[in-house]
C-alpha cells in the first residue's frame, strides 16, 4: 500500500477508516464544518514539516472547510473526490469521502493540486467560459461537474469556476481538451 508523506485533512473518523482501505497515510480530522483555532494550527505546524493535503467532501461544509484551512495555511495541496464517487449506498445518507471506494480515494489523492502562491494569472477567460457553455443554459450545471471530474478540480458553481480555474492555474490547452471531450459525450 502506497505510503503518503503528507498528512491529509479529512472531515471525520469515517474519512480517516475509509482512507486506511486505500493509502498508508496519517490524517487529522476537523470534526465538521466548524474548524477550530486549534485545528488550523495543528494544520500550519504540519504544513511546515511534512505538507498537509486537504481531503474533504465534495459538498458545501466539505467546500467551506477547504476555503477556511486556504485562507489560513498557504501552499496546501488539495484532492478532489468526484460527487458521484462519494455517494452513500444507504439512502439518507450524506454525499462523502467516506462512501467513496479505495480505487476512487486513491485516484483523488493521484491528482493533487497546489495553490499557487504568488498573484495567479487569469489564463481562461469568462468569455470562453460562456462559448463552452459552462455559465449559462440548461446544461451548465452538469458540464461544470464533468469538468471539475475531468480537471479534477471538483464542482464547483458558475460564480467560483473563474476563481478555481484561476486558483490552480489550468492551462487552457487541458481546458479545452476537457471541453472537447464534454462536447463529445454530449453528441453521442
Amino acid at each position: 500500500m502506497k505510503k503518503i508523506k503528507e498528512v491529509i485533512v479529512v472531515e471525520g473518523k469515517d474519512d480517516t477508516k475509509r482512507l486506511a482501505l486505500a493509502v498508508n497515510a496519517d490524517t487529522i480530522e476537523t470534526n465538521g464544518s466548524a474548524v477550530s483555532d486549534e485545528t488550523v494550527a495543528q494544520i500550519k505546524k504540519l504544513q511546515a514539516s511534512r505538507g498537509v493535503i486537504v481531503f474533504t467532501d465534495p459538498d458545501f461544509s466539505g467546500e467551506r472547510i477547504r476555503r477556511i484551512i486556504s485562507a489560513a495555511v498557504p501552499g496546501v495541496k488539495h484532492a478532489f473526490l468526484p460527487r458521484k464517487a462519494g455517494v452513500p449506498t444507504k439512502s439518507g445518507g450524506s454525499l462523502g469521502v467516506e462512501h467513496a471506494s479505495p480505487e476512487a480515494l486513491r485516484t483523488a489523492l493521484a491528482h493533487l493540486y497546489t495553490e499557487n502562491l504568488s498573484e495567479p494569472q487569469t489564463l481562461i477567460s469568462q468569455t470562453e467560459l460562456i462559448k463552452a457553455g459552462l455559465l449559462a443554459g440548461p446544461a451548465a450545471r452538469q458540464r461544470r461537474e464533468q469538468l471539475g471530474e475531468l480537471l479534477k478540480i471538483g464542482y464547483v458553481n458558475g460564480k467560483q469556476l473563474p476563481k478555481r480555474l484561476q486558483l490552480f492555474q489550468v492551462q487552457p490547452d487541458d481546458f479545452w481538451q476537457a471541453v472537447d471531450q464534454i462536447n463529445l459525450e454530449e453528441n453521442k
